[in-house]
């Protein structure tokens, strides 16, 4: 049985050329997708001022990672091959004089903690692939689908299928996966453009007092909806606290909006970006309406957008927007499909991280911010399920001239959205799983990790233990997603089976931890390890080296430190001075990878005893 496994194990051949490895990279970084996934949670982490900072922050997110990439490409230099980080470590301190003895050791470390990341990332998108596709069903069946909650059901289905079948493309091969990423990259890349232009096209196009439009129930309305007084649960006219009466729209018998009607007329919606109205005082939150806070709203002009703002907010927005920028790194891991890895994946690693970072990321968040007013204010970006969803039916029925022309124009950029998700979750899948096969190559995890297929000449076993995974960590990101926010309740017509379990009491949830946040966190804090780790490599890898250079090799590497650090350190003390943030995922998402530490101590120790390895090398290895 054992002579047909060993001599048949094919290796890798090198079949990518710089083109190849840029698109996988780009795959990853994926910016038609992040803005329509994260826009929401830059919108409301850190709320209710924060937003305001969203584009500086970007900028201050691509110089901490531009830092790290120029570590990364830097030992990609030295030492091309699978396993990206993990690798670099363990030839970094092999090279050592004395430093060697710890080569086993740092190379395990940064295994260990590189899993933190490559094993959650891929199953956080597939949560959030499963909340895109929710969001879609209202729009096509409203009658069985809840606007309001995703089904749980049908996300718990999603999640299955969905990671099963990016983990097929996966398994088929690197070159199906290349071409794939090929196309979608185009595809969301030209539709995220088009969206870009018509955004700021409709600020230029709407200049203060102009009409314009506002959502209600989802449409885009351009008339101010009549008041009237709210009634309670036993039918008399509500009042507050101070015996004023509770306004609410008012709509007709089938659920519309009514004009306020003036000479007959509806009286038009009229845009403002007035200052007095970009920054509101308004309730902290539901439960201390007399407690006003400063809300940002909207921005002024275009200096505003990107403008920093604060310090904190632009920490804020710059500690979520790693979320969308990392992913560069991913082609580190391909130095065996490569067909010239020492000059072509350092090239990757910037090129993607410029490509889609510095011009995509930067445009598209600038032409969002950009369109803001007083019709779709920054509260409700973060009170909506796919803000960007909303901006793109807007700005669809101003320039298609009805709603439903609004309405195809979403549906058709959701689709390049759904393909994005398809591209980033299969890059990050085929990373996570090169980085399992590299440490099963070398005995670190159960070797059987270490095995390609003989036949699609990919790490099989990696790729479906990932791909079941993500199944469980998808569904644990879509089970509580709108944890600490107050939706409206469930409508009585969708007590169906799609919602046959699940929380559905705005009460509860409003006082649950968001699983979607936690996730992301855990993600996060993966990715900061990570890099930590990779500077201080690149750092250690150079410091003997001939081509030593001070500013690349010491001062780079020791900013990329200093800032995915200081990154990490701000997630927690963060909620104890900044409005808004909550003190409950970051604490949990940490309680997660500390455990994740303390197993993996344990297994390295264990382990290392059962193979009766030591920790520390013994002897330098010869130099060849």
């Amino acid at each position: 049985m054992s002579q047909s496994t060993e001599p048949a194990e094919p290796v890798s051949r090198g079949t990518l050329g710089l083109t190849g490895l840029t698109i996988n990279a780009m795959a990853l970084i994926a910016p038609g997708a992040f803005l329509w996934l994260t826009f929401q949670i830059q919108a409301l982490y850190g709320a209710p001022m924060a937003g305001g900072g969203m584009w500086f922050g970007i900028i201050a997110a691509l110089l901490l990672c531009l830092a790290t990439a120029v570590s990364y490409a830097e030992l990609s230099k030295l030492y091309p091959g699978a396993g990206s980080s993990y690798f670099f470590a363990e030839q970094a301190f092999l090279s050592k004089t004395h430093a060697y003895k710890f080569a086993r050791l740092a190379k395990f470390i940064t295994g260990w903690a590189s899993h933190l990341y490559y094993w959650v990332y891929p199953g956080c998108m597939v949560g959030v692939t499963a909340l895109l596709s929710g969001y879609l069903l209202n729009q096509f069946w409203p009658d069985t689908f809840s606007g309001s909650f995703n089904s749980p059901l049908f996300m718990y289905l999603f999640c299955i299928v969905f990671s099963l079948g990016v983990a097929y493309i996966a398994f088929r091969g690197v070159n199906g996966t290349t071409a794939v990423n090929m196309a979608i990259n185009i595809i969301q890349i030209s539709a995220l453009l088009i969206f870009t232009v018509m955004a700021i096209a409709f600020r230029v196009q709407h200049p203060e007092g102009s009409t314009g439009y506002q959502l209600k129930n989802g449409v885009p309305i351009d008339f101010n909806v009549a008041q009237e007084q709210a009634k309670g649960d036993d039918g008399k006219p509500k009042v507050d606290s101070s015996g004023q009466p509770v306004m609410q729209d008012k709509m007709d018998a089938d659920g519309n909006p009514v004009p306020e009607m003036k000479g007959g007329k509806p009286v038009p919606f009229t845009l403002s970006y007035a200052a007095d109205q970009a920054i509101t005082m308004d309730p902290v939150d539901a439960d201390h309406p007399k407690d006003l806070t400063p809300h940002f709203q909207f921005h002024t002009g275009a200096a505003s957008v990107v403008a920093p703002h604060s310090f904190s907010f632009m920490f804020i927005q710059a500690c979520v927007a790693i979320l969308i920028l990392v992913g560069f790194e991913s082609v580190t891991s391909m130095g065996e499909e490569a067909k010239n890895a020492k000059k072509d994946i350092p090239r990757a690693v910037l090129l993607s991280l410029m490509i889609q970072g510095a011009f995509c990321y930067l445009l598209e968040y600038f032409g969002a911010n950009y369109f803001l007013n007083s019709g779709y204010t920054l509260t409700n970006a973060a009170a909506s399920g796919a803000p960007i969803g909303d901006m793109m039916v807007i700005v669809g029925t101003w320039l298609f001239g009805s709603y439903s022309a609004g309405r195809a124009f979403m549906l058709v950029q959701a689709f390049t959205v759904f393909l994005a998700l398809i591209g980033t979750t299969l890059s990050c899948m085929n990373t996570g799983a090169r980085v399992t096969y590299a440490m099963g190559k070398d005995e670190e995890v159960p070797s059987h990790f270490g095995l390609v297929h003989g036949k699609t000449n990919t790490p099989h076993r990696a790729i479906w233990t990932l791909a079941i995974l993500s199944v469980f960590i998808g569904m644990i990101t879509v089970t509580v997603y709108l944890g600490g926010t107050t939706p409206s309740a469930l409508d009585a017509k969708y007590h169906n089976i799609w919602y046959s379990f699940g929380i559905f009491n705005p009460d509860v949830i409003s006082k649950l931890p968001n699983s979607l946040v936690i996730i992301t966190l855990v993600s996060n804090f993966g990715t900061f390890m990570l890099y930590m780790l990779t500077c201080i490599v690149c750092i250690v890898a150079f410091r003997e080296h001939h081509m030593f250079h001070g500013f690349k090799h010491m001062v780079v590497p020791i900013f990329g430190l200093v800032a995915n650090l200081a990154c990490m350190i701000f997630y927690l003390v963060g909620p104890f001075s900044v409005s808004g943030m909550s003190v409950k995922e970051p604490y949990i998402a940490l309680g997660i990878c500390a455990l994740w530490g303390v197993y993996g101590a344990i297994y390295f120790t264990s382990a290392s005893k059962k193979q009766a390895k030591s920790v520390l090398v013994t002897r330098k290895p010869a130099v060849s």
